[in-house]
C-alpha cells in the first residue's frame, strides 16, 4: 500500500517538474474548493486540511475549504451547491450521507465541474459522477481490525461511534462485527469526549464481560475511551484500538496501553485530489481510478516512528 502511494506521489512530482523544466508557467488563477463534513473540534480533518494546504501549495493553485459547524448534511448540501455557484476548477468533496449530498455534487457535474471524492463515499462516487475517490474501503478497514483484535482474544466488544448517520462510520461499525465474529454492540456517542468517556465508562460498568473496545476516531473517542478504561481500572485487561491516529493515542500504542491505530493517510486525502485537480486543469491529466489512502495497522513495532509526525498534524 506505503509503496503504491509513493509512486503515485513521485508521479505527481515528476510532472510538476517537468512542468517547471518547459517553462510552463503555473497558472495562479485556479481555483479549487474542497467542501467535507469535518467539523472543526475534529483533529482528523484539520490534518486534511493541512493537506490541502500542502498540495495548493506545491501545485501552484488557491484552494478554499469548507465545512459545516456540525455534522449537518443539509448545511454541507448547501456549501456544495455555493461552490458551484462559483464555478471552480475543481471540487473536492467528502461523502458521508449520498441521499443528502448526491443532487448537490451532480449538479457540479452537470455544471462541468471535475469533481474527486475523498474520505467517504467510495461506493457511491463513480455513480454521482466523480472523475475517482481517495480514501480507503470502510467497511474492509473495520473488517481487518475486527480480525485482528479477535486474534488478540476479544470476545465482547462495544464499537464507539460519535456519529451514528455517518454511512461511513457505520460501514466500519458494520465491518468490525464482521471480522470480530463476535458479541459486538454499537455504542452511540457524541462528538465531546467528556461524553465519550462518560457512556463508555458506564458501558464498561454495566457489562463486565466487554473485553474489546473499537473506537472510530483517535482524539474524539480513542483517547477517551482509554481513559475510561483507566477509570474502571482495567488499562491493560481491555483492549483498546482506533480508527485514525492522534499523538497520545499513538502513545498508549507504543507503551502496550492500547491494541493499535488504523491509518488512513488523511493528509493524503487533502493533498492528492488538490494536485491532482490541479494538473488536470493545466494538462488535462488524471489517475484512471481511485486511490487508496488505508489501512495501515499501526502497532505497538510502528507507533513510535509516527507520534511526531501526528503530533505536527501530518499522520
Amino acid at each position: 500500500m506505503e509503496s503504491f502511494l509513493r509512486k503515485i506521489v513521485l508521479a505527481v512530482a515528476v510532472v510538476s517538474a517537468l512542468g517547471a523544466a518547459s517553462g510552463v508557467a503555473i497558472a495562479q488563477d485556479i481555483n479549487i474548493i474542497a467542501v467535507t463534513h469535518g467539523q472543526a473540534n475534529d483533529p482528523f480533518w484539520s490534518v486534511v486540511k493541512n493537506g490541502v494546504s500542502a498540495g495548493a501549495k506545491d501545485a501552484g493553485v488557491s484552494i478554499d475549504y469548507r465545512a459545516p459547524e456540525t455534522f449537518d448534511m443539509v448545511a454541507m448540501s448547501q456549501l456544495i451547491d455555493a461552490a458551484v455557484n462559483q464555478k471552480p476548477a475543481g471540487l473536492i468533496v467528502s461523502i458521508p450521507d449520498s441521499s443528502a449530498l448526491g443532487p448537490s455534487i451532480q449538479k457540479a457535474v452537470a455544471a462541468g465541474i471535475p469533481v474527486i471524492s475523498i474520505n467517504s463515499g467510495s461506493d457511491v462516487s463513480k455513480s454521482l459522477g466523480a472523475l475517482l475517490h481517495v480514501g480507503q474501503d470502510e467497511y474492509s478497514a473495520g473488517k481487518a481490525a475486527g480480525g485482528k483484535l479477535k486474534e488478540m482474544g476479544g470476545k465482547v466488544a462495544i464499537c464507539v461511534n460519535q456519529e451514528v448517520g455517518n454511512v461511513s462510520l457505520d460501514q466500519r461499525c458494520k465491518g468490525f462485527s464482521d471480522g470480530f465474529a463476535g458479541t459486538v454492540t454499537v455504542l452511540p456517542v457524541s462528538n465531546d469526549p467528556a461524553d465519550v468517556r462518560a457512556k463508555v465508562k458506564a458501558a464498561l460498568s454495566s457489562n463486565p464481560d466487554i473485553d474489546t473496545v473499537m473506537a472510530l476516531g483517535a482524539s474524539t473517542a480513542g483517547e477517551p475511551s482509554l481513559a475510561a478504561v483507566a477509570d474502571a481500572g482495567m488499562t491493560g485487561k481491555i483492549k483498546v484500538a482506533t480508527f485514525d491516529l492522534s499523538a497520545d493515542f499513538l502513545k498508549a500504542v507504543a507503551s502496550g496501553e492500547a491494541a493499535f491505530a488504523i491509518d488512513q493517510q488523511q493528509f493524503l486525502q487533502g493533498y492528492l485530489p488538490v494536485v491532482f485537480l490541479a494538473n488536470y486543469a493545466k494538462y488535462g491529466l488524471i489517475p484512471g481510478g481511485n486511490v487508496p489512502s488505508g489501512p495501515n495497522l499501526i502497532t505497538k513495532e510502528k507507533a513510535a516512528q509516527v507520534v511526531e509526525l501526528s503530533a505536527k498534524g501530518i499522520r
